[in-house]
């Protein structure tokens, strides 16, 4: 019998950089593109496909803020991570010179991690689209004759372009960190969050006090990806920091990100270089007595 192959939503068209993280997570995967984050989440969430993969944080860029809301909003949890190198290259119609070029379109993430190019070319003028394969799709399709986009290797293949500069990053240690994200076993959001983080996080005795999310937790988990807000109080985040310390658990990240629909509220994001084990339990248990609330967005394998 011939297994069906997973499916796995994106942001973006195909041959995007989502595109091939996803291939590389996931092999023989279908893709399903989606035009906007929501729409992924929502695919994810109502079950039309399997799993799905996001960008998270670009070493250059930082933080995907849209994505990361959406972690704490939705019912998703992380499986694992990836990272890919960020390789940008100037992609046009098949036949079209460098020398013709007066604009190149791509995502403003992508053109301004590019400004060593536009400095070298002047008369080639950066033009914001929605999606860095996209913007070759469209040159392509339409045969420009002056326009090119900068996109990778991936859209180039896709879409049937010719590479008139390869690598015109500015920094060549660029890389993307990709989420595998699947639908969660528990419920979601924020005030499930606040509810739920006692028993979410308590020390196991029986297969019914395990968390929810345990039967998503892969082998060989090592790392966690946690959003908690704190207590309005003196020492607040001094307190939910040290049940970590007091455990010698590192964190490999953390940051605030604005609260959505409560002004000058912040939830903090963190990452433990610590997998579903004991002294994990403890110190989510622990930071849910200190904190207003603690959600787990995912255990999984470091990249």
């Amino acid at each position: 019998m011939k297994r069906t192959a997973v499916k796995v939503a994106i942001q973006g068209e195909l041959g995007s950089f989502s595109h091939e993280a996803a291939e590389r997570m996931l092999r023989s995967c279908t893709v399903v593109p989606c035009a906007r984050s929501v729409e992924v989440f929502d695919q994810v969430q109502h079950g039309s496909v399997d799993a799905a993969v996001i960008p998270i944080e670009n070493s250059l860029a930082g933080t995907v803020a849209e994505h990361a809301d959406l972690l704490v909003a939705r019912d998703v949890f992380i499986q694992g991570e990836f990272l890919l190198r960020i390789v940008h290259n100037v992609i046009s119609a098949p036949g079209v010179k460098l020398s013709a070029l007066r604009k190149a379109l791509s995502h403003p993430v992508a053109l301004d991690q590019c400004r060593d190019f536009f400095r070298h070319h002047p008369k080639i003028e950066p033009v914001p689209f929605y999606d860095t394969a996209g913007s070759v799709k469209h040159v392509v399709a339409r045969r420009l004759p002056d326009a090119a986009g900068i996109a990778g290797l991936h859209a180039a293949r896709q879409y049937r372009g010719k590479i008139l500069q390869a690598g015109v990053e500015d920094d060549k240690r660029n890389f993307t960190r990709f989420f595998l994200i699947r639908k969660s076993t528990g419920k979601s959001g924020v005030a499930a969050a606040q509810n739920a983080v006692q028993n979410a996080v308590r020390k196991r005795k029986s297969d019914a006090s395990a968390p929810r999310y345990q039967q998503l937790i892969p082998p060989g988990a090592n790392k966690t990806s946690i959003a908690f807000k704190v207590k309005n109080l003196p020492g607040a985040l001094f307190k939910s920091l040290s049940v970590f310390a007091l455990r010698d658990i590192s964190l490999s990240k953390i940051e605030s990100r604005p609260m959505r629909g409560r002004p000058w509220e912040y939830v903090f994001y963190v990452d433990i270089l610590r997998g579903d084990d004991e002294p994990a339990r403890n110190a989510l248990r622990h930071l849910g007595e200190v904190a207003e609330f603690v959600k787990v967005l995912g255990i999984y394998r470091a990249a």
